[in-house]
């Protein structure tokens, strides 16, 4: 029996999702972080029970999970009830059976499922036109209702080519243990066969390099054969050398929720304990980064021009109390001609007052509002992909970066962003060239996907509205 191309496909991604490839070497090169055993369930999937907190270089730092991989796929499901009901349960059954196997923390497996704005439009119109969030502050700009779920845009520094996709749902899987995440992925799609037609399988790892020895980056790009990987420091956390995972510049607690700072209305309340997610790739030139840039250009295009910090090091603080606001911004490009990737995304990124939050805890002012979880990767761009030509899939391995923020919209999103590219709150923009020198980081990253979805809470993370048609 002859297959066809779309089984032919199915056959080559149930066999990419437990594939290990060069990420086989991450258990060869560290060892798993040692973390507290918690059975906690919290009412949101993107936030993680069991995180654990170390200090590198006088800091405190979030030891994130070792091993990432996002599954992106689109329904093979009729947009009827009795079907999508039918494949609300399979895909709830499939996910409960993977909470009853692994406790939900990085010790196990934490999965997490998001929705496109494609399955919201063919599948349940009328319903997310009732129940979407809607973004307050966004439709206050465009004088109109505008959902906390958009459409992804290409901003002014991305290339013209990036592609803005189209996929029904993802599902990011993470784990200290490489073996949870490809046995989580591979029960995920066996369960639900036939019901998704997977379109990307992307993966990667993070960390690894807080206790001493060369650092999983580094290890990993020389393994890969990456062009100046010999230049990364030793125990650097990512590609480009600095620590992302500080404490204080993840969002803490619920702060991500659509509720809770007020930014957003939930309506009636369905999506409460939810939150917005973007998806992108990155490709990452690291020999032009350390070789074009000495460590205070890095230090300088990184955080803040001028910030204080101690040749070599790799973890710098980034509290509260120092949080960049506008006016800070601007006096620093006056001075200097250049901003700061941190400095530029905190006048949108961090709190501008003490908010007591709708789940109670006061967040204070300088606190951050997204929580990342990007990782690093070798993908080219990614490990597995249904269509090589438009995502422009190579074999060699490459280095990059699948970043992955939470934030209460795509609207807050959006807002961060642009202001990497120089676009300020009030509307004011600084004269900086796209992926100039001046914009540090961005001189070094080219992105090639990007996406929104909506990730539900818990317990309406399968097929969301189904059950309400």
């Amino acid at each position: 029996m002859r297959l066809t191309r779309k089984e032919l496909l199915g056959g080559a991604a149930a066999g990419a999702l437990g594939a290990a490839g060069i990420y086989e070497l991450v258990d060869k090169l560290t060892d798993s972080p040692q973390r507290a055993e918690l059975f906690e369930r919290p009412a949101e999937q993107h936030l993680l029970a069991g995180m654990k907190v170390v200090e590198h270089e006088g800091v405190e730092v979030i030891e994130p999970p070792l091993h990432h991989q996002v599954v992106t796929a689109k329904l093979r499901v009729e947009p009827r009830r009795r079907d999508l009901l039918e494949a609300q349960g399979t895909l709830e059954r499939a996910l409960g059976d993977l909470e009853s196997r692994y406790a939900i923390t990085p010790a196990g497996l934490a999965v997490t499922a998001a929705w496109g704005l494609p399955y919201f439009r063919r599948f349940v119109p009328a319903l997310a036109d009732g129940h979407l969030p809607i973004d307050r502050r966004a439709s206050e700009s465009a004088d109109r209702p505008t959902s906390a779920l958009l459409g992804a845009t290409r901003f002014p520094s991305d290339p013209g080519d990036t592609v803005l996709e189209d996929n029904d749902v993802v599902f990011l899987l993470r784990s200290d243990h490489r073996t949870n995440v490809a046995d989580g992925a591979r029960r995920l799609f066996e369960s639900t066969a036939g019901m998704l037609e997977l379109t990307s399988i992307r993966k990667g790892f993070q960390g690894g390099g807080f206790h001493g020895g060369p650092g999983l980056p580094k290890a990993m790009a020389t393994a890969a054969g990456i062009q100046g990987a010999e230049l990364i420091p030793d125990g650097a956390q990512l590609f480009l050398g600095f620590t992302s995972t500080q404490r204080h510049t993840q969002g803490q607690s619920r702060i991500a929720n659509f509720e809770t700072l007020g930014l957003v209305d939930v309506r009636e309340g369905y999506f409460r304990g939810g939150t917005h997610m973007h998806l992108s790739h990155l490709f990452e030139n690291v020999e032009a980064w350390y070789l074009d840039f000495d460590f205070r250009e890095r230090v300088d295009t990184t955080f803040r021009p001028r910030l204080e910090a101690r040749e070599g090091s790799q973890t710098l603080e980034q509290a509260p109390e120092d949080a960049v606001f506008q006016p800070d911004l601007e006096g620093d490009f006056r001075r200097f001609g250049t901003i700061g990737h941190s400095a530029s995304i905190q006048p949108t990124s961090r709190l501008a007052m003490d908010i007591r939050g709708a789940d109670g805890e006061l967040y204070r002012k300088g606190n951050a509002i997204p929580q990342r979880a990007d990782f690093n990767t070798l993908d080219n761009p990614f490990f597995w992909t249904a269509d090589p030509d438009r995502d422009r899939q190579g074999e060699q391995p490459e280095a990059g970066l699948h970043f992955i923020s939470f934030n209460p919209s795509s609207d807050d999103f959006r807002r961060n962003r642009l202001a990497m590219d120089g676009f300020l709150p009030d509307g004011k923009r600084l004269p900086v060239p796209n992926r100039s020198r001046a914009q540090g980081l961005n001189s070094v990253l080219r992105t090639t996907h990007r996406q929104n979805f909506l990730v539900p809470p818990r317990r309406h993370r399968s097929f969301p509205l189904a059950e309400l048609l």
